[in-house]
């Protein structure tokens, strides 16, 4: 086994201990592949399913294997207009399942986000019966100060520059704190305990995945 390998490893496996203190369940997948794997093992057939924009998600390829299942899948992308996407928004709080993934991740397991229209972490909060979160290791933070770090310098850039939005951000690669209206900075939760033992399910994965 190579050493990042061996080194994301036993980093999840201090990780995964913290997050269980948390109330939350927490699982290390070495790749992609077994994490899709662990995503669908989790949910039960015929469940409503929907999901937050994410690129992690994409990345393992999780949306081809829910649309073979026997789920009901609550789809956003599925909407004709923006009133159906937000009716669609709200479809998704009282689903089954909702999977997302996570900014940043504090490796004594808090979960670190920021948002821009807010249904991600809404849902995050209060409504589906469960939320499985899929992060990979790159998202690991030493800290709640580190971890703010990284989503304000790395993944806010990065996705304004993905999603070409117009943010001081997307032409320095580092936070401006700005008031722009294509900003994607609205919302800042920290996560720092699930109030349901194990509603909250993170999975993590042995790949740079995401922003």
């Amino acid at each position: 086994m190579e050493t990042k390998k061996i080194y994301y490893q036993r980093k999840a496996e201090d990780l995964i201990k913290s997050l269980k203190q948390r109330n939350m369940e927490a699982y290390y997948c070495d790749s992609s592949e077994k994490a899709a794997e662990k995503v669908m093992s989790l949910i039960e057939d015929n469940a409503s399913v929907s999901w937050g924009g994410s690129m992690t998600l994409k990345e393992i390829n999780i949306f081809e294997q829910l649309q073979k299942a026997e789920l009901n899948l609550i789809d956003r992308a599925t909407a004709k207009n923006r009133a159906e996407k937000e009716d669609i928004y709200h479809q998704a709080l009282n689903a089954d399942y909702y999977l997302m993934s996570s900014n940043a991740v504090t490796q004594d397991g808090k979960l670190v986000n920021i948002d821009g229209t807010g249904n991600r972490l809404a849902a995050l909060l209060y409504g589906p019966k469960n939320v499985i979160i899929v992060a990979g290791m790159n998202k690991v933070s030493i800290d709640e100060s580190a971890a703010l770090k990284r989503v304000k310098n790395q993944a806010a850039p990065e996705n304004v520059m993905r999603l070409d939005k117009n943010t001081p951000c997307s032409q320095t690669g580092r936070c401006h704190e700005c008031q722009e209206e294509d900003t994607i900075c609205c919302q800042t939760v920290i996560t720092r305990r699930s109030g349901k033992n194990g509603r909250i399910k993170v999975i993590l994965v042995g790949e740079e995945l995401g922003y």
